[in-house]
């Protein structure tokens, strides 16, 4: 089948269409699909026994009922993830046949109750069954539907015998998706992971994930304190030195609206116009329409769960000629894009 171009920019489902569904799950990923993405973010993690599952966070207590159930009460630990101290259930804790038993809860239901009426309804995935997911929803359909997959904490992984970028380009490869078609996007906030899925001969496209401060734990846990900075990879040096390496940045939001003194937003920055100079594409994290997670400029009333004036603030961020947005809500962006 002749594919359509891709519209620009595209939207990617934000670990499906999670402003409806709880996140990483197949009503997500499906219903995101057919509210107009052009592509959904599964985030990767893995199980005792090597087995790729997607969650946001290898610590799943608050995207899964794992509390709830004695047989795993034992589980419950503390670690250091990242350099962060986090207790609760981990999925490397777990084999598959063990995680497959627990059912996805929404990770905000203050602000998402009726995403938080799905609670209990819906097994977590495999990445394996998310390839499956896309080859089945693309049947018949005009439009290239694509995969942004995330790699999580690539560090912590390989510091406990669970090598991500081993364990990720091998199910690529089973599944198929090696082709160098363009459906695969392959991101981390660690850009050591990224070049080491490229050294296995994986094909798809390399995106860094850049965050607002900090630095990268990769570099952080093998230089300490003098570690690059994300900062410095967003000037124009930084920028054209990642161009020899990546395909592109995903960057904070943040770092594409400007505020003025008082703190409200007064445009755009020309971090696009730069990323792009370098011969990076670029995009951006995340489009959501409550109150809570808008600019301040943005927001409407005192209810943090009502939407504001999401529309102002997507089409500003998406009339910059930004390549890709994520979004929890697919259709909300895709409304955006197309009356720009």
């Amino acid at each position: 089948m002749t594919r359509s171009a891709s519209p620009h920019p595209i939207v990617i489902g934000h670990r499906g269409a999670c402003g409806y569904r709880p996140e990483h799950t197949r009503a997500a990923y499906e219903l995101a699909f057919a509210l107009g993405a052009d592509a959904i973010e599964p985030d990767i993690v893995s199980t005792r026994d090597g087995i790729l599952v997607v969650r946001h966070e290898n610590e799943i207590s608050g995207t899964t009922d794992v509390a709830s159930r004695p047989e795993f009460a034992d589980r419950r630990t503390t670690k250091h993830i990242d350099g962060v101290a986090l207790t609760g259930w981990f999925t490397e804790d777990f084999t598959w046949a063990e995680l497959e038993t627990l059912r996805a809860r929404e990770r905000i239901p203050a602000i998402r109750k009726s995403s938080a009426s799905f609670d209990g309804a819906f097994p977590i995935m495999r990445l394996r069954d998310v390839f499956d997911l896309i080859d089945d929803a693309s049947v018949g359909t005009p439009r290239q539907l694509s995969m942004v997959a995330e790699i999580k904490h690539a560090t912590y992984f390989e510091s406990i015998g669970l090598p991500l970028d081993e364990l990720f380009a091998a199910e690529v490869n089973e599944a198929g998706w090696n082709e160098g078609d363009g459906r695969l996007v392959i991101e981390s906030f660690e850009k050591h992971v990224l070049d080491q899925v490229y050294s296995r001969g994986i094909y798809g496209k390399r995106v860094y994930l850049i965050e607002a401060s900090g630095a990268p734990f990769d570099e952080v846990s093998q230089l300490g304190s003098a570690a690059t900075p994300y900062a410095d990879s967003l000037t124009a040096a930084g920028l054209y030195e990642l161009a020899g390496h990546v395909d592109g940045v995903s960057v904070n939001k943040k770092l594409i609206l400007e505020r003025n003194a008082a703190g409200e937003v007064s445009g755009t920055s020309d971090l696009i116009d730069s990323a792009h100079a370098a011969g990076l594409e670029i995009y951006c994290w995340t489009l959501r329409p409550e109150n809570k997670f808008l600019a301040r400029s943005f927001r409407t009333g005192t209810v943090s769960a009502d939407f504001g004036a999401w529309q102002a603030e997507f089409a500003l961020i998406m009339g910059t000629g930004i390549d890709g947005v994520f979004a929890d809500h697919p259709d909300l962006a895709v409304a955006v894009r197309n009356a720009l």
